[in-house]
């Protein structure tokens, strides 16, 4: 009888973790975009907004607080070619990806680390940041949508969640 009752609890903690696990796990989308001297690419998860609206989770943040601009694993940007952001140089390679609030909107942040949790941003790591542009995007999206285009020698990325669109411009190297 302990046998069968300890195999029943077993299996209920198995089905509870698994449930768990099912539930908290999004989406995993990549997006890339082939580039003279190499391509670029943004791997990352793909949270819901469940009836919630972006503005109301994304203004919990205070300036200087980060947001992984997706959910779970870290936000991954490779490129394969030195990018220009501005007045930021984003030599070819792998890193993660955040979004900081600042008083006068949302800055890129290129952070020396990938692989990590989302949340786990060490800023001591960061390789810089440029400005995000901030509009309306023109539908709503249920879920973090990250885009690259091609734009003349270079691209754009844009990020959206609900009608919140952020955008930045780079330039191939």
């Amino acid at each position: 009888m302990k046998r069968v009752l300890f195999s029943l609890w077993i299996m209920a903690v198995i089905i509870a973790f698994t449930g768990i696990a099912s539930a908290q796990a999004n989406p995993r989308e990549t997006v890339k975009l082939a580039l003279k001297g190499g391509a670029v690419s943004v791997e990352y998860g793909r949270p819901s907004l469940k009836g919630r609206s972006a503005q109301q989770l994304l203004g919990q943040l205070g300036q200087g607080e980060v947001w992984r601009l997706g959910a779970d694993k870290s936000t991954t940007f490779t490129t394969g070619a030195d990018l220009v952001f501005g007045t930021l140089t984003v030599p070819k390679g792998e890193y993660s990806l955040f979004a900081r609030k600042e008083a006068g909107g949302w800055k890129l942040v290129f952070n020396k680390q990938h692989g990590q949790w989302g949340t786990e941003h060490d800023a001591k790591q960061d390789l810089g940041s440029t400005p995000l542009t901030e509009s309306k995007g023109a539908k709503s999206e249920e879920m973090v949508t990250i885009k690259l285009a091609k734009e003349g020698d270079g691209g754009s990325i844009t990020i959206q969640w609900g009608d919140q669109l952020l955008s930045a411009s780079f330039k191939a190297k």
